[in-house]
């Protein structure tokens, strides 16, 4: 917006959107954070009572400062208007969740994620089709609407829920995101798709390194749902504008086996009476840490080089 107003280069006006939402993000945390609600300590987590009385919930935070940097300084149009509003939808589900004293039944966030999602879906599909990619294979095919919809609505759920479940260490989710998120920024460019799409995965990155200024161990507040949720979101928004939905497997693949091992474990316990992985604590993080004795730092550290190593290895296979 504020390029059209300045009649300036895009790439000036976005290098100075980069900067403001670093700053800002840093700022208003620094300042506000003390109006978060405060975490009571979780009996289920490893190590959950260490984090009773920091601020939670500061993903309200960083991405308020995210959704007015796109608007000032992105180019918006009306497709990325919704996304933003589904993105600060889901934020703000995450922050009452949060903020409540008594946390939000599965089905109720459930139902919310599954609307969020269908409009996601429908989104996409009106102003970019139903084609999509192998990118490593090179292969290009559509997909029937009804289908298409169906298979974007599992993307989303899935996205949301296992970013969500991976946030339990000092600095993981959001460390593991902004890798995800920079490959993903990297195949746009090399697909030459969702051009729209790279600067608010850049300011999204950039936000998320003003909060790990005070989420690194020992962290000083938490994101919360309020951020995890929202960042989950982002990400499925940020492989879909790549028409490879595929690659999400590969991108965040270390997110999905984190979060996505307990939920696995729950749905197949709850509904099919299924015990697998009965030796295994979930999130993956809590059985390195309870299990195999792991530090913090290095549950971080070694989860964040398997993902670093694996987006290598997609993105070069997208080079051959």
């Amino acid at each position: 917006m504020i390029n059209i107003i300045l009649g300036k280069s895009y790439a000036i006006v976005a290098f100075l959107g980069i900067l403001f939402a670093f700053l800002m993000t840093c700022v208003c945390i620094s300042k506000l954070n003390k109006f978060l609600p405060k975490d009571i300590g979780r009996d289920f987590a490893h190590d959950g009572k260490l984090s009773a009385g920091k601020p939670r919930g500061a993903g309200i935070i960083f991405i308020l400062v995210y959704t007015i940097t796109v608007l000032i300084f992105g180019n918006i149009n009306i497709e990325l208007g919704i996304y933003l509003f589904l993105i600060v939808l889901e934020m703000l589900t995450g922050f009452f969740d949060d903020a409540s004293e008594e946390p939000w039944g599965e089905y109720k966030k459930g139902i919310l994620d599954f609307i969020v999602a269908l409009i996601a879906a429908i989104t996409y599909v009106a102003y970019n089709g139903t084609t999509i990619q192998i990118a490593t294979l090179g292969i290009s095919f559509t997909i029937p609407k009804v289908l298409f919809v169906i298979l974007t609505i599992v993307l989303v759920w899935v996205s949301i829920n296992v970013t969500n479940c991976s946030d339990g260490v000092d600095g993981l989710s959001g460390t593991l995101s902004i890798v995800t998120l920079v490959t993903i920024y990297i195949i746009t460019r090399i697909l030459s798709k969702g051009t729209d799409i790279e600067f608010p995965i850049l300011v999204f990155v950039v936000c998320l390194l003003g909060y790990l200024w005070y989420n690194a161990t020992p962290s000083k507040l938490l994101m919360g749902d309020a951020g995890s949720r929202a960042m989950g979101m982002f990400i499925s928004i940020a492989i879909l504008k790549t028409q490879s939905p595929f690659l999400y497997l590969l991108v965040a693949l270390v997110l999905i086996v984190d979060g996505g091992l307990g939920l696995v474990k729950v749905f197949l316990l709850r509904f099919f009476k299924i015990h697998i992985l009965k030796t295994t604590r979930t999130p993956l993080h809590d059985h390195v840490r309870k299990v195999m004795g792991w530090s913090n730092t290095q549950t971080v550290y070694r989860f964040t080089i398997i993902q670093i190593v694996i987006s290598i290895a997609t993105i070069y296979l997208l080079l051959l």
